[in-house]
């Protein structure tokens, strides 16, 4: 099934879709909008394009596992998406994801400055593909 991933963030929201198999996870987009009306308008435009079954949105936790702030505003994000879309969300950890994706970004050769373009929809292809391997090992 084809799962979209959501790194949400205040000012950028990155998007990731994987394929059908779900093998691979791969970014979609960044999203520049703060107000989350509009936001999930936009986010309605991709899910027009892909047609997934599933969203899976980033869940910051902190690193001992507790919730925090921004957790809360992830979950009400999540709460709205579903209800406007009436596509089922998920949560998942997304701990140490922004890290990852700017390493990764490192690793591919891109300048620390451009990262900023790309970093959140690198973190959604974390988010999501973890969520995918997750998966895979339950099977």
């Amino acid at each position: 099934m084809i799962i979209l991933g959501i790194d949400y963030g205040d000012a950028r929201t990155g998007i990731a879709a994987c394929d059908k198999t779900e093998f691979l996870s791969s970014p979609v987009c960044v999203i520049k909008e703060s107000y989350m009306p509009k936001l999930i308008d936009k986010i309605c435009d991709v899910i027009t394009e892909k047609n997934p079954e599933l969203i899976v949105v980033g869940l910051p936790k902190n690193m001992d596992g507790t919730l925090g702030f921004r957790a809360q505003a992830c979950t009400e994000f999540a709460q709205e998406l579903e209800k406007v879309s009436g596509i089922k969300t998920q949560l998942w950890d997304e701990r140490l994801t922004s890290v990852i994706a700017h390493r990764q970004l490192q690793m591919n050769g891109r300048r620390e400055k451009k990262h900023k373009d790309v970093v959140d929809a690198a973190a959604a292809v974390e988010i999501l593909q973890s969520f995918l391997d997750s998966r895979k090992n339950k099977i």
